[in-house]
């Protein structure tokens, strides 16, 4: 994808003697202002991103809901005949997101809000007319069942754990910068001990009670999941966070080996795995409000739509 791109030079080429021979006609032609804006049209329309793209939407983990979606946008878009959904995790879909600005390149990424990115990089989201992608979504606390008559200072602090999307983001972009997730929490939590007193509110310290925190290895789970332990960490609480695949988070509260996860995406993301396991864990609701998944683009990139993409040659 960053190996010099030849058919590109030969594009880039290609228009460049264009609008040379336009700057060299005649002087009719230099003064119809609408023949200027007429060339410019064209060549944007000649730029075909895709093909410096090789066609392909740069995902994340397999099985993610939002590479789901793009896998049916690719299906339900015709413009996207051709296109390929590449899945390998967040850390390098951010790896090849970021080295493409450096070098304002075009790329479009499976994204979702909140997440760093979006205070680093100046992104934007493809409009999605068919909606494959829905609407917003809530990011969901989910315990196993049970843990409120065994845990029940565990149970209410999740219970009323709820922040917002630049809480989360806040988090995240420190850790970007090269903070630990413990580290990012902490500083978090001393700036925020306001939010974290209505979580505690009602509970009592402990002494070494275990609790096992699960959550997919995303950036923004992994700022909530380690902000909700260093705050039970202060309550007296002995946490341990295990990462897993989408699949296996879920089915690990369901059968109480995990004590509960702040990383369940509903209605989309999450959806197939929350109708499997909903019977066997319990829904605490909304800790987070206003989250969206979709193709995310950079700014510099002229198009504002999925279907602004173009098929594959």
């Amino acid at each position: 994808m960053y190996m010099f791109n030849w058919k590109r030079f030969g594009m880039v080429a290609g228009l460049s003697l264009t609008l040379v021979a336009a700057g060299c006609g005649s002087s009719e032609d230099e003064g119809t202002e609408s023949n200027g804006d007429s060339n410019g049209d064209e060549a944007a329309s000649e730029m075909n991103y895709g093909e410096e793209m090789g066609y392909e939407i740069t995902g994340i983990e397999a099985g993610a809901g939002v590479v789901s979606s793009a896998e049916a946008a690719v299906e339900e878009y015709e413009n996207l005949s051709g296109w390929e959904v590449s899945t390998s995790s967040s850390g390098a879909m951010a790896t090849a997101l970021g080295e493409a600005v450096e070098n304002e390149e075009p790329i479009v990424v499976t994204g979702w809000t909140p997440h760093w990115k979006f205070a680093k990089y100046d992104l934007k989201y493809l409009e999605d007319p068919k909606e494959v992608f829905g609407g917003e979504e809530q990011i969901k606390t989910m315990v196993r069942q049970g843990l409120k008559d065994e845990k029940p200072n565990a149970y209410k602090i999740l219970d009323q754990f709820n922040w917002e999307a630049s809480d989360m983001e806040e988090v995240m972009l420190e850790v970007s910068d090269g903070a630990s997730p413990e580290e990012a929490a902490q500083n978090w939590i001393s700036n925020n001990q306001d939010k974290v007193d209505a979580w505690t509110e009602g509970t009592e310290e402990v002494d070494g009670t275990e609790v096992e925190l699960v959550l997919v290895n995303w950036d923004s789970e992994i700022a909530s999941t380690n902000v909700v332990a260093e705050v039970m960490k202060e309550q007296g609480f002995e946490v341990t966070i295990t990462p897993l695949d989408n699949g296996p988070m879920w089915e690990s509260v369901a059968a109480g080996e995990a004590d509960g996860m702040v990383a369940a995406w509903l209605p989309g993301t999450h959806g197939d795995q929350y109708e499997q396991n909903k019977d066997k864990l319990e829904d605490l609701g909304a800790n987070l409000e206003g989250a969206k998944i979709g193709l995310v683009v950079p700014e510099y990139m002229d198009v504002d739509s999925i279907e602004d993409l173009e098929a594959a040659e």
